[in-house]
């Protein structure tokens, strides 16, 4: 697989046509890389297939390099991609879509020049000590500057990319477009409901004015709280497409793997704690669990809270579906489990109609898992092992497929996200303590 380089500086591409360019480009690339790699299969004796031409890692690293120079919805929805399906997904293409979430590109001095003189105008160094052209992070919808104004306020500044938010739309249809006829989305899936509530939601994530709205909302939530640190917006500074807060040192959450056990543990307690208020007691989540998201500062054992765009309202009636679910799992009781599922989105009838003994047998290892005595481990992941024939004989049938719900969607995209940051760390956390603690009666600790 080739190599991946290191991000380097290059121009956003903002207008419409420029963009379809872009996806253009994308496809001749490909489609020049299926015809070299049918021709060397039958230079070799073999029958290729359109799909075998496809799936090449040539074809993949395109993909990646396209997407990361495209940014914006293009690249979110790869990165969406690479945490909510990367099992599903070729190895090759999984890790490549993986890095998206470090590889953004970032503007050139030129272009971020011109973004900033027309969000500040024009002599807007003036209003600054130091303001560093070179950004400390670049992610798919804008990138983040250190500056120091001139009373002295240590600031971290997140810069949207130019066109992103009139391209989401576009964006969206063409990458699921090219998955369409990459064969990596079925045809007979009808994700047109997802692909419009995707849209909405990164069309907040790029609204930052209203990010800052809700980092301050998830600021005042969690303004007693030792574990958590939240930055404080500025005002002064922040535009709709320009978000200015304090800047809070950190070190990367992934750094914690070789931390010790108790502080792994710990940390992952609160985290997972978290998700719970988010879901049963705060009505509203931030549903990106990209690890970027959060720092950790080991002089103060706090972790820092970054990016609060795609924060949603929890509706009551998400809260009570995984309600049932979780009681149902404490308690051991396959048939209730699987009753919550249907109910609530998670498998359709289909599934359960054609392969109800296989749903039953993943149901029961994952309740052996999650029932076993003493703190949940993290780290030991066997039982995924376990999950994935059954998984993939349903998945195989076209008569089972089945979307979820939106809202439980952006839900347990969280929770997903948050378990998956749990293995990283080898963390093993009393999970049956902490939502006893959250829902109180009925489930024993």
């Amino acid at each position: 697989m080739p190599p991946l380089k290191p991000p380097p500086e290059r121009a956003v591409p903002s207008g419409r046509l420029s963009r379809l360019g872009q996806f253009g480009r994308l496809a001749g690339g490909v489609a020049g890389g299926m015809i070299a790699e049918g021709a060397r299969r039958l230079a070799e004796g073999e029958r290729p297939s359109v799909r075998g031409m496809l799936m090449t890692p040539g074809n993949f690293a395109r993909l990646a390099d396209r997407l990361s120079h495209l940014r914006g919805a293009a690249m979110k929805l790869g990165q969406m991609i690479s945490m909510d399906a990367g099992d599903m997904l070729p190895r090759e293409l999984s890790q490549l879509m993986a890095g998206l979430r470090e590889r953004a590109n970032h503007m050139p001095p030129q272009q971020l020049q011109k973004v900033l003189a027309r969000e500040w105008g024009a002599d807007w160094r003036r209003r600054f000590k130091r303001f560093e052209p070179t950004p400390m992070a670049a992610a798919s919808i804008g990138q983040v500057h250190r500056a120091i104004a001139l009373d002295g306020r240590d600031l971290a500044i997140k810069v949207q990319y130019p066109g992103v938010r009139d391209s989401i739309d576009a964006d969206i249809d063409n990458v699921a477009t090219l998955l369409r006829v990459s064969g990596l989305l079925p045809k007979e899936l009808d994700i047109a409901p997802l692909l419009e509530e995707a849209k909405h939601q990164l069309a907040e994530e790029a609204d930052y004015r209203r990010e800052g709205e809700q980092m301050t909302h998830y600021g005042a939530l969690l303004a007693d709280e030792a574990d958590y640190v939240v930055p404080r917006l500025d005002a002064e500074f922040s535009t709709g497409q320009v978000l200015a807060m304090d800047y809070l040192a950190g070190e990367p959450i992934e750094s914690l793997v070789d931390a010790p056990k108790d502080e792994r543990d710990r940390v992952m307690t609160a985290l997972l704690s978290l998700v719970l208020r988010e879901l049963f007691e705060f009505g509203v989540m931030q549903t990106d669990p990209n690890f970027a998201n959060y720092r950790y500062q080991s002089d103060s054992g706090r972790l820092v809270l970054l990016d609060f765009g795609a924060a949603r309202s929890v509706l009551s009636e998400t809260s009570a579906a995984y309600r049932r679910l979780i009681e149902a799992a404490l308690a051991g009781d396959r048939t209730e489990v699987r009753a919550a599922a249907l109910a609530a989105g998670f498998v359709g009838e289909g599934a359960v109609a054609r392969h109800g003994e296989r749903i039953d047998a993943m149901i029961d290892v994952v309740l052996a898992k999650l029932n076993q005595p003493g703190p949940f481990d993290f780290g030991d992941r066997g039982f995924v092992e376990l999950l994935r024939e059954p998984g993939t004989a349903v998945a195989s049938d076209s008569a089972a497929w089945h979307v979820p719900p939106a809202a439980i969607l952006f839900v347990q995209r969280k929770i997903s996200g948050t378990a998956l940051l749990a293995a990283r760390l080898r963390a093993e956390v009393d999970v049956r303590a902490l939502v006893a603690a959250q829902l109180g009666e009925g489930i024993a600790a």
